[in-house]
C-alpha cells in the first residue's frame, strides 16, 4: 500500500470515529440531494430517464451514458478542488468530498433506477450507497463481517435492516474521506505547482467514479419495473 493511500485510510477512519453521526449524516444528505436533484441537477431518477429516453430505451446505453457523463463532472471538479496548495486544504477538500458523494449518489441512484430499484426503499438505498464504497472494499468488509452482503443481496433482502443505515453511511464517509486524503498527500509529496495538482485530482475522481458506475451496473442487476 502507498503512502498516500495508506494515510489516506487512516485520515477517514480517524475523521468517522470521531464524529460517526456526523459522517453519517454528510452521506445521507448527499443522497437525498442526489436523488431529490440540487439547483440545475435533476434527481436521479429523472436524470436517467432522460438518458433512456435520448437512446430509444436502450438500458444498457443508458446505463453507459450515465456513467460517462458522470465521468467527465467528477474529472472536472476534480481538477478544480484539487488546484491550489496548502492554504486552500481547508476549503478544498469538504468542497471535494462533497462533489464525489453527490455525483457518485446521483449516478449510482440512476443506474439502480434504470434497472428496475425503487429509489425509495431503504433497501436500495443502503444498496447504492454500498456501491460507492467499491468492488474490493465491499468484499472486505463482507468477509471482515461489517456488511452483511453484496449491494445486491442488500437490496433485495426479505426485510429492512435499520442498523446497516449509519454502519453504511460510515463507511461511505471513511473511504471518501480517505481518498481524498491520501490523494492530497500525494499531491503535496510529489509537486509544488498547483496546475500539477488539478491533473491529478481530474484523473483520480474520473477513474474511480468509473470504477464505482461500473461496479454499479454489474452488482445490481435488471428486475422488473413495477
Amino acid at each position: 500500500m502507498g503512502a498516500g493511500k495508506l494515510l489516506g485510510k487512516i485520515a477517514g477512519s480517524v475523521a468517522t470515529d470521531r464524529a460517526p453521526g456526523m459522517a453519517s449524516n454528510f452521506v445521507r444528505q448527499a443522497f437525498d440531494r442526489a436523488v431529490d436533484g440540487a439547483g440545475p441537477l435533476l434527481g436521479a431518477a429523472e436524470a436517467a430517464d432522460k438518458r433512456l429516453k435520448a437512446h430509444d430505451g436502450n438500458v444498457t446505453e443508458a446505463i453507459d451514458a450515465l456513467i460517462d457523463a458522470h465521468v467527465r463532472l467528477a474529472t472536472a471538479q476534480g481538477f478544480v478542488t484539487n488546484l491550489g496548495g496548502l492554504l486552500t486544504v481547508a476549503v478544498m477538500i469538504p468542497a471535494n468530498i462533497s462533489g464525489l458523494a453527490l455525483l457518485q449518489c446521483h449516478m449510482v441512484a440512476g443506474i439502480a433506477h434504470l434497472q428496475g430499484y425503487d429509489l425509495s426503499d431503504p433497501r436500495v438505498r443502503n444498496a447504492v450507497l454500498a456501491c460507492i464504497l467499491g468492488e474490493d472494499s465491499v468484499r472486505g468488509l463482507v468477509k471482515n463481517k461489517k456488511l452483511p452482503s453484496t449491494p445486491m443481496a442488500i437490496a433485495t433482502a426479505p426485510s429492512y435492516d435499520a442498523e446497516l443505515d449509519q454502519r453504511i453511511a460510515t463507511e461511505v464517509a471513511a473511504e471518501l474521506i480517505g481518498r481524498v486524503a491520501g490523494k492530497r498527500t500525494v499531491t503535496f509529496i510529489a509537486r509544488r505547482a498547483p496546475i500539477i495538482g488539478g491533473g491529478v485530482g481530474a484523473v483520480s475522481d474520473g477513474f474511480r467514479t468509473w470504477q464505482v458506475g461500473r461496479f454499479a451496473a454489474k452488482e445490481l442487476r435488471a428486475r422488473k419495473r413495477a
